[in-house]
């Protein structure tokens, strides 16, 4: 198989994690919010037999390897080509009002970074293209030589926390203009030609923040993730659990506020007790956050920025 190589971020834990939803359950359904190659969804359907899933993911090229990898339990998952905000819609489609379990595991998976063609990689000299979903939308490039300076300032500085994003932007402007930005190539030799060389020496590859601005902007991530965040939290049913992995800090916060959002109580603030019907519906399976293992972190490197955050309906 296809993914027989890859074992997902926090695999056990996540599966730990959403097991008494799926356990108390009689005709479970989990939603896996971001497929990827399946390797999530697989894990789930061998452990629990009586399992469905409903697997949605905007990249068909992922959705391709994915169906193969999970062809022995075909008749227990069904694949969606969609993007999670789409969930509410899915579920309607499919006549499901609501589920036992989701699972997020969010930003660029390992199979798309490992695709040179596809342009994630500043590692690798590729067409600058950068979309998760190849069939629609404006590629890197694309952003690259249409947006203004303005434009591209914003989005590397509050999508990379680029500090030195005006000079960047700058750069780019000056490249595209002489005909000389065309690749990831390119655009990395740029981002390090703008970066002084002492806060090279830090950090990282200097081009790491600027990529993932770019891919953030392509994909509209954020901007997705917070239409999804309530549609997944009201999808779950009593009981039921929602579990969301993030690499990053924007997509972190996104999910912070959103669950701490309805784990609140709705009785005025100095009350001893809670007023009837102004109990939160809603509980933290995880006080705060989880990272990975140091185990994992050494296997799987992508693992080390992950933050782990997990949801229980309580109440209708």
């Amino acid at each position: 198989m296809q993914d027989a190589l890859h074992i997902p971020v926090a695999l056990d834990r996540c599966i730990a994690l959403l097991s008494p939803a799926i356990e108390s359950s009689s005709n479970p359904v989990v939603v896996d919010a971001t497929l990827g190659m399946g390797g999530h969804t697989r894990a789930l359907l061998l452990k629990y037999p009586q399992l469905k899933v409903i697997a949605l993911d905007r990249d068909l090229s992922a959705i391709d390897i994915a169906t193969t990898n999970l062809s022995d339990v075909s008749d227990r998952v069904v694949i969606v080509h969609a993007v999670y905000d789409e969930l509410d819609l899915v579920l309607a489609k499919l006549g499901i009002s609501e589920v036992d379990g989701i699972l997020f595991d969010l930003g660029v998976s390992s199979m798309q970074l490992d695709q040179a063609e596809r342009g994630f990689a500043y590692s690798q000299d590729a067409p600058l293209d950068m979309r998760m979903d190849q069939s629609s939308g404006p590629t890197a490039l694309d952003i690259l030589s249409t947006y203004s300076y303005g434009e591209l300032v914003r989005v590397i500085r509050n999508y990379g926390e680029e500090k030195f994003a005006t000079k960047i932007a700058d750069n780019v402007i000056k490249a595209r203009e002489a005909g000389t930005l065309r690749t990831t190539k390119d655009l990395a030799e740029i981002v390090k030609n703008s970066i002084p060389a002492p806060a090279r020496r830090t950090g990282g590859n200097p081009a790491k923040r600027t990529f993932q601005a770019l891919r953030i902007e392509v994909n509209q991530e954020l901007a997705v993730l917070e239409r999804a965040m309530p549609q997944a939290i009201s999808a779950i049913r009593i009981g039921g659990r929602l579990v969301v992995m993030s690499y990053q800090s924007l997509e972190d916060k996104i999910v912070k506020k959103a669950l701490s959002e309805v784990v609140a109580s709705h009785s005025p603030l100095g009350l001893p007790f809670d007023l009837p019907n102004s109990a939160a519906s809603y509980k933290l399976v995880i006080n705060g956050s989880e990272g990975a293992t140091v185990a994992e972190i050494e296997i799987n490197a992508r693992a080390q920025s992950m933050r782990l955050r997990a949801l229980e309906r309580v109440a209708a």
